[in-house]
C-alpha cells in the first residue's frame, strides 16, 4: 500500500504515473467497480480531488459515448498534470488490459479450450456480478440523495429493462427532467458540493470544491479549435495511411472505420454497443464466429479495464483468421489488428475530454448545468442495475430459466456479495478466491 500524502501537497507527475499504472492492473468490476476504486483512492484516501469535483467530472463522462471510467481517469489526470497527465492516466487505464487480452487471445486461438481456464472463468463470472452489484450500491448511495433522484433511477430502470428504451433516449429524458427540476426545486438537483463533502468527512483536497480552475483547464474557443484539428488530423492521418497502404476494403482499414463508428455509439457502457459490434464483426464482416464472440466477452469480463476492451479480442481474432500478413505471421496479424481496433475505439474518448472538459470546468458552480447532469447520473444508476441483472442471469442461469439455477455459481456469488458488502473485502482477493472456488467445483464435478 502506497503511503498517503499531505492533502494539500502537489502530486509529482511520477507519483501520479505510478498510481495510474497500478489502477490499470486492478480496475476490475466494470465501470461501477472501476469508479468505486478511483473514488476510494483519489477522494477518500489520497485526497487528490474533492467529492464534488469528482462527481462533477463523472457526470460529464457519463453522458459521453465511450467508457466512462477510462474517461474519468483521463479527466482527473488532465486536471492535475495537463494534457500529458490525461494521456498517461487514460492510456495506462487500458494498456494492461490490451496486452493481457493479446496474450489470452493468442492462447485461445493457438491452444483451444483449456479446462483449467474454463474452471477459473466459471468462478469469476458470479464474482463479477457481485462486484457490479456492490459498486452500484455504493455509487447509488452517493448519487441518489432524495426521492426525486430515486424516482428518476427507478424510471430509467423500468425504461431500459421493461420497455427496452435506447440509452440515448433515457439520457435525454433525464436531462430534460433535471433541467426543469433545477428550476422548480433547485435544492433537489444540486450535485454534491460542500454538503456532500461535510457528510463524507474526508477533509480538504488538493483539487477542492473552491480550488480555482488551473490555467490549462480554462475554456477558450481557440483551444477548442486546436484540439479538434489535432484530433481530426490524427484520425484522418491514421485511417488514410491504412487505406493508402492496403486499400479501403482491406481488413485493417475496415476495422478502423468500423471501430470509429462503434466508439461514437457506446452510450450507456459496453453492453449498449455489443449488439452493434456483434452484428458488424460477426454477421457483416465475418471476422469471428458467434461462439468466439461469446468467449471474447467472457475474457473481457474477467480482465482489468473497460469491458469495451472486448474489441481487442475481436481485432486479434479478425486479424488472425483473415491471415492479413499471410499464414506464417498469424500472431503479428492479430497484434496489429488489436492495436488498430484499440486506437480507433479510444481516440474519441481522449478528444471528448481534452475538448469538452475545459467547458465543463466552467460549470461546476452553475446549477443550470449541474441539475441535468445530476438527473442523468441518477438515471445511469437505474441502467447499471439493469446491467447487474444481465450479469446475474448469464452467470446463475447459463442455460436459461428453463435450465434451472446453477446453485454452485449462486453460492459463489452470494459469498462474494457478503464479502464485498458486509466485510468490505477488496475486489482482487474476492475475484481470486472465487476463481479458485470455480476451478475446484469444475475439477470435483460439482459444476
Amino acid at each position: 500500500m502506497e503511503p498517503a500524502r499531505s492533502p494539500l501537497a502537489p502530486v509529482p507527475f511520477a507519483e501520479a504515473l505510478r498510481f495510474w499504472l497500478k489502477l490499470g492492473f486492478i480496475s476490475f468490476g466494470g465501470p461501477t467497480g472501476q469508479i468505486a476504486i478511483m473514488h476510494q483512492e483519489l477522494v477518500e484516501r489520497r485526497r487528490w480531488i474533492s467529492e464534488h469535483r469528482f462527481l462533477h467530472a463523472l457526470n460529464y463522462c457519463m453522458v459521453l459515448p465511450g467508457p466512462e471510467a477510462q474517461q474519468l481517469a483521463t479527466y482527473i489526470g488532465w486536471l492535475m498534470h495537463r494534457t500529458w497527465g490525461g494521456i498517461v492516466a487514460g492510456g495506462l487505464f487500458i494498456l494492461p488490459s490490451v496486452f493481457i487480452l493479446i496474450a489470452l487471445s493468442w492462447t485461445y486461438l493457438a491452444f483451444g479450450e483449456v479446462p483449467l481456464v474454463a474452471g477459473l472463468f466459471y468462478g469469476i463470472k458470479p464474482a463479477v456480478t457481485a462486484v457490479v452489484v456492490a459498486a452500484a450500491q455504493r455509487i447509488g448511495a452517493r448519487a441518489l440523495r432524495n426521492a426525486w433522484l430515486w424516482g428518476i433511477a427507478a424510471a430509467a430502470f423500468v425504461a431500459i429493462f421493461a420497455l427496452k428504451a435506447p440509452f440515448p433516449a433515457i439520457v435525454i429524458g433525464a436531462a430534460i427532467i433535471g433541467s426543469i427540476g433545477g428550476r422548480l426545486a433547485p435544492a433537489r438537483f444540486r450535485s454534491g458540493g460542500a454538503h456532500a463533502a461535510a457528510q463524507s468527512g474526508f477533509g480538504p483536497a488538493l483539487i477542492d470544491d473552491d480550488t480555482p480552475t488551473p490555467a490549462h483547464a480554462r475554456f477558450s474557443w481557440a483551444k477548442l479549435a486546436r484540439i479538434g484539428a489535432v484530433g481530426l488530423g490524427l484520425w484522418a492521418g491514421a485511417i488514410g495511411l491504412l487505406a493508402a497502404a492496403r486499400g479501403w476494403d482491406a481488413t485493417l482499414t475496415q476495422m478502423a472505420w468500423f471501430f470509429t463508428k462503434a466508439a461514437l455509439l457506446t452510450f450507456g457502457g459496453a453492453y449498449a454497443v455489443l449488439p452493434y459490434v456483434y452484428q458488424g464483426a460477426v454477421e457483416q464482416h465475418h471476422w469471428l464466429s458467434a461462439a468466439q464472440m461469446i468467449d471474447g466477452l467472457a475474457l473481457g469480463e474477467t480482465t482489468p479495464g473497460p469491458l469495451i476492451m472486448v474489441v481487442a479480442f475481436v481485432g486479434f481474432v479478425g486479424g488472425w483468421t483473415r491471415e492479413i500478413f499471410g499464414s506464417n505471421a498469424l500472431f503479428a496479424a492479430g497484434l496489429v489488428a488489436t492495436l488498430v481496433a484499440s486506437f480507433f475505439t479510444f481516440l474519441p474518448s481522449f478528444l471528448f475530454i481534452f475538448a469538452g472538459a475545459p467547458f465543463v470546468e466552467t460549470t461546476h458552480g452553475n446549477l443550470r448545468f449541474t441539475a441535468p447532469l445530476s438527473a442523468i447520473t441518477a438515471a445511469v444508476v437505474g441502467v447499471v442495475l439493469n446491467l447487474a441483472l444481465f450479469f446475474a442471469y448469464h452467470a446463475l442461469w447459463p442455460r436459461g430459466f428453463d435450465g434451472g439455477l446453477d446453485w454452485v455459481a449462486a453460492l459463489i456469488g452470494a459469498l462474494a456479495s457478503i464479502a464485498l458488502l458486509r466485510y468490505k473485502t477488496g475486489i482482487i482477493p474476492v475475484i481470486g478466491v472465487c476463481a479458485l472456488a470455480g476451478l475446484c467445483a469444475r475439477l470435483t464435478g460439482l459444476a
